[in-house]
């Protein structure tokens, strides 16, 4: 009964007026508010305050600061491994898989495609067909800062409107599509394990996307899909090293990898469920297909 009310209160929900409201104020410097806020969040998700780089909560100037904040050097070590991938985020694996011809598990029972997830956009799908995908939640508690799997060139960026469900267990379950209706930001790389997407999907109150080389994306939110292309080399290009940091969730939510197919094998230790740190093992090249050069 209690979960039938909270999932209709997400329908009811003035989501986006909420999440632009909050994400407003988590921008302000609020001298002393501030810094109670911070430190009452750090009490009840027991956030570990000697793994980050500045620890003295007063040391924030917003809440945002706070959230996005960076890690001291060597809390999160790159796995070595030159022929693997490792995980992009700190989180909870959501799902992780095979991409069944073009759908992909949301949930117990819920599929959705890859052309919704990629804003209808069907050659982009048709490079992931039959591939690999692995979901990864970050929860409120958890560092909020998105690094590179791998090596990579990025080739475009996709913004893509939509709505603002929260992605925890319950609405996973419970509303179908759920990360194809959500907004989200695409970044598609190309690879020595060939073309991978990184995508960040918001949430409720999460108040904004940021990547390292354009900033803030969706500040305006004015409804309509955006697209960016980048060229492999010159000024504009975007190259990034395996670990490095590529993008911040101010408030959120949930990274989305796709592989395509044959290209990658997943840690076997991996499972639905088990909680990560970003700079593990996530996956290895596939045996099956060799492996092109960026």
């Amino acid at each position: 009964m209690l979960d039938s009310i909270k999932i209709k209160l997400q329908y009811l929900f003035p989501k986006q007026v909420m999440t632009c409201l909050i994400g407003w104020l988590a921008d302000q410097e609020a001298g002393w508010l501030t810094h109670v806020l911070i430190k009452s969040f750090i009490r009840y998700y027991k956030i570990n305050m000697k793994e980050v780089l500045y620890p003295n909560p007063e040391h924030y100037k917003t809440f945002n600061e706070f959230f996005m904040r960076p890690l001291r050097n060597g809390m999160r070590p790159i796995a070595d491994h030159p022929n693997g991938l490792v995980l992009p985020a700190d989180g909870t694996i959501s799902q992780l898989g095979t991409i069944e011809q073009d759908k992909i598990l949301q949930a117990k029972g819920y599929h959705y495609s890859l052309e919704a997830l990629l804003a209808g956009n069907y050659m982009l799908a048709k490079e992931f067909i039959n591939g690999n995908f692995a979901t990864i939640y970050l929860s409120p508690g958890d560092y909020h800062r998105i690094h590179m799997p791998c090596n990579g060139v990025l080739r475009e960026m996709i913004y893509v409107p939509g709505d603002l469900f929260s992605l925890n267990h319950l609405m996973l379950g419970s509303v179908s599509n759920i990360f194809a209706r959500n907004e989200r930001l695409i970044c598609i790389f190309d690879t020595n394990f060939g073309p991978i997407a990184q995508i960040l999907v918001g949430a409720t109150i999460v108040g904004s996307i940021e990547t390292l080389w354009a900033g803030t994306i969706n500040i305006t939110r004015e409804g309509i899909i955006k697209r960016w292309t980048y060229p492999k080399t010159g000024e504009r290009a975007v190259i990034l090293k395996k670990g490095e940091d590529m993008a911040r969730f101010k408030l959120g939510s949930t990274v989305i990898n796709l592989f395509a197919t044959n290209r990658i094998e997943f840690t076997p230790t991996l499972v639905s469920g088990c909680k990560i740190l970003m700079g593990g093992a996530f996956a290895h090249q596939s045996t099956i297909t060799p492996v092109n050069s960026v």
